[in-house]
């Protein structure tokens, strides 16, 4: 059963990814036009109102899959940009060693210090609220793990054979690092990346819930989450469902995530 579980996630998943792309192309409903003769309906076939309709008579489905749409789209661009910088900069620390190790993983503990609510607050103050300064925001902070973990692995790697046979076959240190140190980084890095994005996702949520992300009428899951939130009471479903859809998607992630680790590294088991 453990077997299947990451299985069925990918598989869900994906279905989760293809509805967010496929529902509001078929649907003959926006996610941000009003609708004052749609006001708040509860789940029906007519008119294609599957789960009803929110306070402005805007279709809920529509928004949910435009939500996961925005969510998956800023994580998995976020992840890559803070893969990208964190193996560059881990990489490079790990190989260099000495005064250029020290003084790059020193900059990765200041950074570590700045608290990132109010780096995000600042940000937008700065450039405005904009989805794209979502990714740099995340972006920016999301790296630092990432840079030790393979500056670790690069330790370690550095001292082994064939490392030490290209430096005698004459390859530069860039060829060493593209050729041997990056390949046999790959697993690390894609079980890595598989583990952030739902932590990402759970950071976009969490700052646009703040009001800092996505703004209307674009919208997220936790835009949605922070409007069904204040409705609540009255319309519940407006919190349930994005906070379902938000729990799945990380659940799949992690699961997803879990599977890679242990099939790279069986000793975690």
């Amino acid at each position: 059963m453990s077997r299947r579980l990451p299985r069925v996630s990918l598989v869900l998943l994906g279905l989760l990814v293809l509805a967010s792309v496929v529902v509001p192309w078929l649907s003959p409903h926006d996610y941000y036009t009003p609708s004052w003769d749609a006001l708040d309906l509860g789940p029906q076939w007519q008119d294609w109102h599957l789960l009803g309709t929110d306070d402005l008579g805007r279709d809920l489905l529509v928004r949910l899959m435009w939500g996961c749409r925005i969510s998956l789209l800023v994580a998995a661009a976020a992840s890559l940009t803070s893969l990208f910088i964190g193996v560059l900069w881990g990489v490079t620390a790990g190989y260099a060693g000495g005064r250029t190790d020290g003084w790059m993983m020193r900059a990765v503990d200041v950074l570590y210090s700045v608290p990132f609510i109010p780096f995000v607050i600042v940000l937008t103050v700065i450039f405005g609220r904009d989805i794209v300064l979502l990714f740099i925001a995340i972006g920016a902070v999301s790296w630092l793990d990432i840079a030790r973990i393979v500056r670790g692995q690069t330790l370690s790697l550095r001292q082994r054979e064939f490392i030490e046979a290209a430096r005698a076959g004459g390859m530069s240190g860039a060829q060493i690092i593209r050729r041997h140190l990056l390949p046999n980084l790959m697993g690390i890095v894609i079980v890595y990346l598989t583990l952030t994005i739902p932590t990402v996702i759970l950071i976009e949520a969490f700052l646009s819930f703040l009001g800092l992300g996505a703004q209307s009428p674009l919208t997220s899951l936790g835009v949605l989450i922070a409007d069904g939130a204040a409705q609540m009471r009255g319309r519940p479903r407006l919190l349930i469902c994005p906070a379902v859809l938000l729990a799945l998607i990380v659940y799949c992630c992690n699961r997803i995530g879990d599977a890679l680790r242990d099939a790279y590294d069986p000793s975690s088991t």
